[in-house]
């Protein structure tokens, strides 16, 4: 084809003589989420199946369960329950399930899956453990135990991202309950 860029000699439309470096991210990628419109949690990406959204009428509701739970759904054909996430770290309101669709992040470990219903998914940061990584200095007793630690955002708001360990909720004696 004549005007075609050539691939293979590097010659061709829109060639510069030095390569673009790309910047490699630092940290290790997390989701970012909110449990209420002002609370903002991440969790570790590797312990995340999937994140999707459902309709409120798809998640079936079981009579005499954890009010912890919202129900199950299926999820490519396996029946995984659906909990509100705020109210089971200590939240007072429940989770707005009057909308049209409801986030739900899909957690798995050693063939244990739980979804976890929230408020709204912000998406995925990389964020460094190494550096500004803290143990949660203000985090109430409820939601301690399931914390890995914070980074401080905004020293001057007081604003912290605090991250969740998704082992620790899916082992939690809290559904029992």
């Amino acid at each position: 084809m004549v005007g075609s860029p050539d691939f293979l000699t590097g010659k061709g439309q829109d060639q510069s003589s030095e390569f673009q470096e790309l910047e490699s991210p630092e940290g290790e990628l997390h989701l970012r989420f909110y449990i209420t419109p002002t609370t903002e949690l991440a969790l570790p990406a590797i312990g995340i199946k999937e994140v999707i959204s459902r309709t409120p009428d798809t998640i079936t509701p079981i009579p005499n369960a954890s009010p912890l739970l919202l129900g199950t759904l299926n999820f490519r054909g396996r029946v995984i329950w659906v909990a509100d996430l705020g109210q089971f770290l200590g939240e007072s309101t429940s989770l707005n399930t009057d909308r049209p669709e409801i986030p739900v992040i899909a957690i798995e470990d050693q063939d244990t899956m739980l979804g976890l219903a929230v408020d709204q998914i912000v998406g995925m940061d990389w964020l460094d453990v190494e550096t500004g990584f803290q143990m949660p200095n203000n985090a109430p007793d409820s939601m301690a135990p399931f914390l890995r630690g914070e980074w401080v955002l905004d020293t001057q708001n007081n604003k912290t991202l605090q991250l969740l360990d998704q082992v620790a909720i899916l082992r939690s004696a809290r559904w029992a309950a």
